[in-house]
């Protein structure tokens, strides 16, 4: 193999590190003792640019070129993105609805006439009535009908109830896997070799 440019980056299979390169997992290097490295690379990945710099981390991370693809958002050297799992929030959903089922029981109520009831046995016309007994009489016996008279007329009415409607909740709340197809190599990059010149 040729001598490597320092800074150069290279996949590799082994499991090792190769001499003259180091792992990119983003540790810490002195600068007094990789002072050709650090001119190019300086702190754009992290250390306190004083006595130390970082290398790329490139553990569980795909490498991106910077710069201002053609519709897509600027990336500068150094800048990280993206997520292994995310959660969806609510802005990211699609509209939808939900069906609800109404459970509540249905009632029937029966409209009486706030007037006296004046006959045993109803007649045509007669409507329920208030009974007019005097006390002691068993209620069993008795029978409430009024004339639909002027004064024993029951008009239509409106009745209003609430009732609770509950939508169940649904999904587990887990984040999804947002990872593109992978296999996993080893990334090394070169500390020594030749100093790479600007055009």
């Amino acid at each position: 193999m040729m001598e490597p440019f320092i800074g150069q980056i290279m996949a590799f299979v082994g499991n090792f590190t190769i001499r003259g390169w180091a792992k990119c997992d983003g540790q810490l290097m002195s600068i007094a003792q990789n002072t050709a490295l650090f001119s190019i690379i300086g702190t754009t990945y992290g250390g306190d640019g004083r006595t130390t710099f970082a290398l790329p981390d490139l553990r569980g991370r795909v490498p991106m070129h910077y710069g201002n693809g053609n519709g897509l958002t600027p990336r500068v050297l150094g800048a990280r993105g993206g997520q292994e799992y995310h959660n969806l929030s609510l802005s990211e959903m699609p509209s939808h609805n939900h069906t609800t089922i109404n459970n509540a029981a249905q009632d029937q109520h029966i409209l009486l006439s706030t007037e006296n009831g004046v006959n045993e046995t109803p007649q045509a016309g007669d409507v329920p009535a208030i009974g007019n007994y005097p006390d002691g009489l068993t209620v069993e016996k008795t029978k409430n009908f009024g004339p639909a008279t002027p004064g024993s007329t029951i008009n239509g009415q409106t009745i209003s109830g609430n009732a609770g409607l509950t939508i169940g909740n649904n999904g587990g709340s887990q984040a999804h896997n947002n990872m593109q197809p992978f296999e996993t190599v080893n990334y090394l990059i070169a500390l020594q070799g030749i100093f790479p010149s600007r055009n």
